[in-house]
């Protein structure tokens, strides 16, 4: 009986140390991982420090290769006078800094704006060339160009002289009613020049006997006379 108690103690210590042995043969491995960890992290910086080390002396070594090319320009003192300038002036970099970043988000705003409007006048070009107004652009340039070479200075001076009584000329000439006449005067012409002409002095007297043709010829007596004046008046 005494027996059974003892195996019934040892029983349960067994099964405790061997729970004890496990959780520390996890805390172990726990350490032995994050000792393992630690160890590559001190690897990279030491790594990460001579590449750092070396970069910096590479700079270094560059900077007083350029420094001894321009030593005999340079004075330190000029070089202190301007890092304190420089930090003196930090608030009126970052200012700066700050407009050039609202610059850069305005054109990044103003970008696609920017493209749509080059493609809508890429198409209203295109438009204009299809209609033809590059052509007429052309040929007016053709045509001042003969205007300019045919005319001398004198002539130029004599068209400004005279270009308030040519614009009154062209005035009175576009008026609705003088338009109207010459629009119809045109037209008729046109149909009574298809026709066949009788020439003959019967047919000649037989129109004058037509009352318009009689008030067409005393109108066009009349200008004769007013021309006639004019030109006896040496006008």
């Amino acid at each position: 009986m005494d027996q059974n108690v003892v195996m019934d103690v040892a029983g349960p210590s067994l099964a405790e140390l061997n729970r004890k042995l496990d959780l520390l043969t996890a805390q172990v491995q726990f350490l032995t991982e994050q000792a393992q960890a630690a160890e590559r992290q001190r690897q990279e910086r030491a790594e990460l420090t001579g590449d750092l080390m070396r970069v910096g002396n590479e700079a270094f070594a560059i900077a007083v290769e350029q420094f001894e090319e321009v030593q005999e320009y340079v004075d330190l003192a000029d070089l202190l006078r301007l890092l304190k300038r420089l930090l003196r002036n930090g608030p009126t970099f970052e200012k700066l800094l700050d407009q050039l970043e609202s610059v850069v988000g305005l054109v990044e705003t103003v970008g696609p704006l920017s493209d749509e409007a080059f493609a809508k006048a890429v198409d209203v070009l295109q438009a204009a060339e299809h209609k033809g107004y590059f052509a007429f652009a052309r040929g007016g340039m053709k045509i001042a160009d003969n205007v300019v070479t045919s005319f001398t200075e004198d002539d130029v001076q004599k068209l400004g002289d005279n270009v308030v009584l040519m614009l009154n000329t062209v005035k009175d000439m576009t008026q609705p009613e003088i338009l109207g006449l010459v629009r119809t005067v045109v037209a008729q012409t046109e149909t009574e020049v298809a026709k066949p002409v009788n020439t003959s002095l019967p047919a000649l007297l037989g129109q004058m006997r037509d009352p318009n043709v009689r008030r067409g010829l005393a109108l066009t007596m009349r200008i004769l006379s007013v021309v006639g004046a004019q030109g006896q008046n040496g006008k």
